[in-house]
């Protein structure tokens, strides 16, 4: 796997957290030997978060989306003809869990879309909102700061996307 290459003042996306801002680059030792550090402050939350450079890849640090996969974002969003799991909630857990720490946009969308459609069956339990919460979190913060626009606008169009699913789905 190929290390990606970010500078000071670089907008990245870290998995689970969201978008974040590389505020330095440092190199510390460490048992012994030195390395190299993204230091990025996550900007939902200003959490501060250091990834070793050689490991970028490794834990799904990867740049914003740019327009033809944002387009991908919502058709993921968009689709209906799909069964949606009616496994047990700790299964499910377990893979949206998994699909949002990979960092994939595309895994994300498919988490809010699959927990949206979910919705209109029965109602979701703590967890499963609060997994939604989170999903709908990433995608928002990370649309509005590539689409550049106000993250209440994408609220607006995610409602439309799910208004024919439930008029609560992403309320």
């Amino acid at each position: 796997m190929q290390d990606l290459e970010f500078a000071v003042g670089d907008l990245a996306v870290y998995p689970a957290q969201g978008v974040s801002k590389v505020v330095a680059i440092e190199s510390r030792e460490l048992g012994g030997q030195e390395s190299t550090f993204y230091v990025l402050r996550v900007l939902d939350n200003n959490m501060r978060v250091m990834v070793p450079v050689t490991k970028s890849v490794q834990v799904g640090l990867r740049g914003l989306v740019g327009n033809d996969e944002i387009e991908a974002v919502y058709e993921i969003l968009r689709t209906r003809e799909l069964a949606v799991d009616r496994t047990t909630w700790n299964r499910r857990q377990r893979e949206y869990t998994e699909k949002i720490r990979s960092g994939s946009i595309f895994e994300v969308a498919e988490v809010m879309r699959d927990l949206c459609l979910l919705r209109t069956g029965k109602d979701l339990s703590f967890g499963e909102r609060k997994m939604l919460d989170t999903a709908k979190g990433l995608l928002l913060n990370e649309l509005s700061v590539a689409r550049d626009i106000d993250p209440q606008i994408i609220e607006d169009e995610f409602e439309e996307i799910f208004v024919d699913a439930d008029p609560e789905a992403v309320a």
